[in-house]
């Protein structure tokens, strides 16, 4: 039994398209976001996560229509412009008429599965017949992930700044440094002062839990509202 091929499908329309040759190697990367703040009196900036980066698959494709894969077919097979090989893959990176957009594909490979649109092509021809004719070249892509944010949504369970929620307080920290950190903003550290009873920021202590309130907040006695 030979080993699977990579297929490339193209979603909405079921279009399978399998590679000549499997990659010799792949390389699947994934980053975060994060911000930082940096707040007056610390000894460095705090860093918020923002959200995760997207993954990217890079991979090196081979396309021969000179030598095939099955060497029995050798002596019948036409030498044929490669670039009809290549352009199969390399059209998924175009304007789709119907989507106004590339279209969303899925990577499919053994254990290899991304659901993601073509970012970038790059061909090389490396082998020509006498008229000039490419007939054997390597193709360098790079796929980013496409996220569906329904599922997304589903999948993880987020604690936000919009709800309620306790704080419990580290050594060093400061009230618009946990702004900073839970707003994205060190000048909205009022809201957490009025709600925990906080008349001098100066007085937090290590162990000391604060109920956080969400925005938009309201103050009661002034009216003054945070958002």
């Amino acid at each position: 039994m030979g080993l699977e091929k990579l297929q490339i499908q193209v979603e909405h329309t079921g279009e399978m398209l399998p590679v000549l040759f499997n990659p010799e190697e792949y390389t699947v990367s994934k980053d975060n976001k994060f911000a930082s703040q940096e707040i007056p009196g610390l000894s460095g900036p705090i860093v918020q996560f923002v959200s995760g980066g997207q993954k990217s698959l890079d991979m090196k494709l081979f396309f021969d229509t000179y030598a095939p894969a099955d060497p029995a077919k050798a002596a019948n097979l036409k030498k044929t412009d490669v670039r009809e090989e290549t352009r199969k893959i390399t059209r998924l990176i175009d304007i789709d008429p119907q989507l106004h957009a590339p279209p969303i594909l899925n990577v499919k490979w053994a254990s290899l599965q991304l659901r993601c649109v073509l970012v970038s092509a790059n061909q090389q021809f490396v082998m020509f017949m006498p008229d000039g004719t490419p007939v054997r070249a390597w193709v360098t892509v790079k796929f980013n992930e496409v996220i569906n944010p329904e599922q997304e949504s589903a999948k993880v369970k987020r604690e936000t700044a919009d709800f309620h929620k306790i704080h419990t307080v580290s050594h060093g920290e400061t009230l618009s440094g946990i702004a900073g950190a839970l707003y994205a903003d060190p000048q909205k550290w009022r809201p957490i002062a009025r709600v925990n009873g906080i008349a001098d920021p100066r007085t937090l202590f290590v162990g000391q839990r604060l109920t956080i309130p969400s925005l938009p907040f309201n103050d009661p006695d002034t009216g003054e509202a945070v958002s």
